[in-house]
Formats: C-alpha cells, sequence, structure tokens
C-alpha cells in the first residue's frame, strides 16, 4: 500500500549556469532529502520552479526521481496548470513515468468558482488511476477551493486522496480533516502551520524547509503523533523563526540560497526568479546560524 509519511519535501530544481536543469544536481539534493527526514519528495513544484520548466524537463525529472528513488520513498509528480484539456494530457503522461501520485492545483488567473474547481479535479480523477492530491495556493492562483468542494471530490473520486493546504486557514483544515474519511491526507502547505494543522488531524507538511531542517520537521510531526505534545511544541518554537524565514522573499529564492551555503548543489534559477541579493544572503547566513544549522 502506498505510503504518505510524516514530511514530503516540493524539491527545488538546480539549473547549471546555460540555464539547463542539472541532473546530477537533482539527484545530490534528493538523496540529502530522503537521508535526512523526508518521507516524499515533489518533483517540479512550485519550489522546483515547475512553472518555467518544459514538459519534456519535468517528465524527465519525473522519472529521474522514480528510477533512482522510487523504491524508498514516494514520488509525487506535479502536473497541475490553469487549462483542465492540458492537465489531463499531462497527467497521462506523467503516470507513464512510474510516479506514485499527482499533485494538481488548483486552476490560477481563471479564478474557476466552486462547482469549476469540481469540474477540473473530477476530469482529471476520471483520466488517470494514480492519487490525486489537490494544491490549495490562493497567493498563489488568485482563487481557491473551499473546504466543502474537497469534502465533495473525496466522497465521489476514491483516487482523490489529499490536499496540499497552503490557505493558511487553520479552519479550512480542520473541516477537510474532520469531514472526509480516514484515509484522506490533509497536509499543511506552510511549514509555520505545520504543528497546529497536525494537530487538528491533518497528516504532517509538504514542506520546503525541511530542505535545510528535514529531521527536525519530521520530529515535530512524529512527536505530536506519538502523543509527546510538549516535545513537537517545544520542537516547532526553536525552529519557527527557521519556518518563517525560509519565506523573506519570494520562494525559491531563499531555499535554493540555504543549499547552497551549505554546500548542497542549490544552482542558479530560471527567470523570472532571480539570485537573493546581499541583504537576504545576509539575512539567510545569521537566520542558520543562530538556529544552529551553520
Amino acid at each position: 500500500m502506498l505510503q504518505f509519511g510524516n514530511v514530503i519535501t516540493a524539491m527545488i530544481t538546480p539549473f547549471k549556469a546555460d540555464g539547463t536543469v542539472d541532473c546530477n544536481a537533482f539527484l545530490t539534493v534528493g538523496r540529502h532529502l530522503i537521508d535526512n527526514g523526508s518521507d516524499g519528495l515533489l518533483v517540479a513544484g512550485t519550489t522546483g520552479e515547475g512553472a518555467t520548466l518544459t514538459a519534456e524537463e519535468k517528465l524527465k525529472l519525473f522519472r529521474l526521481a522514480v528510477e533512482n528513488f522510487g523504491r524508498e520513498t514516494l514520488v509525487m509528480a506535479n502536473v497541475g496548470s490553469n487549462d483542465t484539456a492540458a492537465t489531463v494530457a499531462f497527467a497521462k503522461e506523467a503516470a507513464k513515468t512510474g510516479a506514485d501520485c499527482l499533485l494538481v492545483i488548483v486552476p490560477y488567473y481563471n479564478k474557476p468558482n466552486q462547482d469549476g474547481c469540481y469540474a477540473h479535479f473530477a476530469a482529471v480523477a476520471k483520466a488517470v488511476d494514480l492519487p490525486i492530491v489537490i494544491y490549495n495556493v490562493p497567493g498563489r492562483t488568485g482563487g481557491k477551493i473551499l473546504p466543502e468542494t474537497v469534502v465533495r471530490l473525496a466522497k465521489d473520486f476514491p483516487n482523490i486522496v489529499g490536499i496540499k493546504e497552503a490557505s493558511g486557514s487553520l479552519e479550512a483544515a480542520s473541516v477537510i480533516a474532520r469531514d472526509t474519511h480516514d484515509g484522506f491526507y490533509v497536509y499543511s502547505g506552510d511549514d509555520s502551520l505545520t504543528l497546529p494543522i497536525v494537530a487538528v488531524g491533518g497528516t504532517g507538511v509538504i514542506s520546503v524547509v525541511s530542505h535545510i531542517i528535514g529531521r527536525e520537521m519530521n520530529a515535530i510531526v512524529q512527536a505530536h503523533k506519538d502523543g509527546k505534545v510538549a516535545e513537537a511544541a517545544q520542537l516547532h518554537r526553536k525552529y519557527v523563526d527557521v519556518m518563517t524565514g525560509i519565506f523573506c522573499t519570494v520562494s525559491p529564492t531563499p531555499i535554493k540560497t540555504c543549499c547552497n551555503m551549505l554546500g548542497l548543489p542549490g544552482g542558479t534559477f530560471r527567470l523570472p526568479m532571480v539570485e537573493a541579493n546581499d541583504k537576504v544572503k545576509k539575512f539567510l547566513e545569521n537566520m542558520m546560524k543562530k538556529a544552529g544549522i551553520m
């Protein structure tokens, strides 16, 4: 049975100086994540600069992750877009790579109403057999899917198995966790809300900060699940400045910068993403030193 763990890391995509995908660096980062607290890898998501990856590049990364890590960890492929037909077509292609499950974002820019959101996810669910995780991130999309729509989808489609809830709403996460079936996974899409969401019935986190504190994020989730509430809270308080600081400017600029500082091959960026300025670099360096990461 497919296992969804405590921490799924939304992987960065390293690029070479000439702008091409650095596959060797991708594998190095993936190995580091698996060895340091990640139960799964989300490939070509927002943190992976998926918006500027071609379909061919994404499929290549899905295959790389499956071939190199698929026997030991969950591989989640990001296939979503704001075009339902294109999302369905790409989901079918992604399924052929051997990925374990798919991440599908709420359509951006179009801002569909709840009937439109339902129809979008229903179309993808009907087209593929793979498990699907909904990605709700209003700050990126301009629209959102409401808890009642998520609950309806979970009841109507057995392969819609979870949500990455990044609306910042603990109420939404609570309602979804309450009203969906026991096998539905509610992941925090905000690192700093991991513990609160787990506390109301969530599964864990689809994380950015786990590139640098993966073991710690996993420990927070597991401690709460084990009934060690005070220990979980203590760890949360210890690292909350890192969980929030990693978003001091638009992601994935900070996390890639931190990886490079720590000797992980984060690589360069693709426009319109750019390198961190000196002020951001200094902030991140101080943040990691204060937390004992550097």
